[in-house]
C-alpha cells in the first residue's frame, strides 16, 4: 500500500466533509421550505463544481509532467507552498465560521432563489468549487512522488467515506460531534501541511534558488533506513526523511510549532459591551422638608 494513503485519505474525508456539509445544507433548506424544484439547480451546481476541480487536478499533473526537470521542481515547490497557504487558511476559517456557515449558505441561498434558476446553480457552484479546488491542490501537492494509484484510491475512499456521512446526517441516522472531528483533523493537517512545506523547501534547494543542499540537519539512516516500511510510513504521512537538510528542519518546524499552537488555543470569544447603569433620580425635596 502506498505511503501517502493515510494524508490523502485523510484530505478527502476532511475536505468531502466540508462540501457535504455544504451541500447538505443547501438541500434542507430547500426541502423544508418547499422548493424542492430548485434541488436539480443544486446539484448541477455541484456536478459543475467537481468537473472543475478535477479539470484544475489534470492540469496540475500535466503541467509538471511537461516541464524540464529544473522548472518542475520549481513549479513543484510553488505548488507546495500554496498548498500549505490553502490548508493553513482553511483550518483556520472553518474553526472560526463553523457556527455561522449554516446561516450564511441558507441567506445566500434564499436571495438566490429569488434571481432565478441560474443565481441557484452559481450559488450552489462557488460554494462547492472552493472545497473542490482546495482538495486538487494539496492532493497534488501531498502525492508528489507517491504511488498515483494508491493515492487516487486514497482519495477517492475518503470523499466516498465523507459522501456516506453526509447522507447519514442528512437523515438523521448518525450524529457527529463536528466541532471535535474539525479540531483532530486540523491538527493532523497542520502536521501534513508542515511536511508538504518541507518537500517544497527540498524542491527549492534542489531547484537551486535555495542554497543547503547537502548541509544536513541529522542522519539517522543507520537507525531508520530510508527503505524500511516504517520509514516509508513516515515520510508519507509526515514527510519524514531520516536525513533532512537544515533548510527543510526549520521550514518544518517554524511552521508546526507556531500554527499548532496557534490553532489549539482557546477561541476568544466577544464579551457584549458593558451597559451604562441606570442612574438613581436625586429625591426630591418636599415643601416643609429640611433642606
Amino acid at each position: 500500500m502506498s505511503n501517502v494513503f493515510l494524508p490523502t485519505f485523510l484530505i478527502g474525508l476532511r475536505e468531502g466533509l466540508e462540501a457535504t456539509l455544504v451541500v447538505t445544507i443547501l438541500l434542507a433548506f430547500l426541502v423544508k421550505t418547499g422548493r424542492r424544484n430548485r434541488i436539480g439547480h443544486v446539484w448541477a451546481g455541484v456536478g459543475a463544481a467537481v468537473a472543475l476541480s478535477v479539470g484544475f487536478a489534470a492540469v496540475l499533473q500535466f503541467t509538471t509532467a511537461h516541464l524540464p526537470t529544473q522548472r518542475q521542481e520549481l513549479f513543484d515547490a510553488l505548488t507546495s507552498i500554496l498548498a500549505v497557504v490553502f490548508v493553513t487558511w482553511m483550518i483556520f476559517w472553518m474553526r472560526r465560521a463553523a457556527r455561522s456557515i449554516s446561516g450564511q449558505l441558507r441567506a445566500k441561498l434564499d436571495a438566490a432563489i429569488s434571481l432565478g434558476p441560474i443565481a441557484v446553480v452559481v450559488t450552489a457552484f462557488l460554494a462547492v468549487a472552493r472545497e473542490g479546488l482546495e482538495t486538487a491542490l494539496i492532493f497534488f501537492a501531498t502525492v508528489q512522488g507517491g504511488t498515483s494509484s494508491w493515492s487516487v484510491i486514497a482519495i477517492v475512499t475518503g470523499i466516498a467515506t465523507s459522501a456516506l456521512l453526509g447522507v447519514l446526517m442528512y437523515r438523521r441516522a448518525v450524529r457527529i460531534d463536528l466541532t471535535r472531528f474539525f479540531t483532530w483533523t486540523g491538527v493532523l493537517l497542520i502536521v501534513v501541511a508542515a511536511g508538504i512545506l518541507k518537500y517544497g523547501v527540498h524542491d527549492l534547494l534542489e531547484a537551486g534558488v535555495l542554497p543547503g543542499l547537502n548541509t544536513l540537519a541529522f542522519d539517522i539512516s543507520g537507525a531508520l533506513p530510508p527503505t524500511s516500511w516504517y520509514a516509508e510510513l513516515l515520510r508519507g504521512t509526515f514527510n519524514f526523511t531520516p536525513a533532512p537538510t537544515v533548510l527543510e528542519t526549520v521550514a518544518w518546524v517554524a511552521y508546526a510549532v507556531p500554527v499548532l499552537v496557534l490553532f489549539l488555543m482557546p477561541a476568544r470569544t466577544t464579551a457584549p459591551p458593558a451597559t451604562a447603569p441606570t442612574p438613581t433620580p436625586a429625591p426630591t425635596k418636599e415643601a416643609g422638608n429640611p433642606v
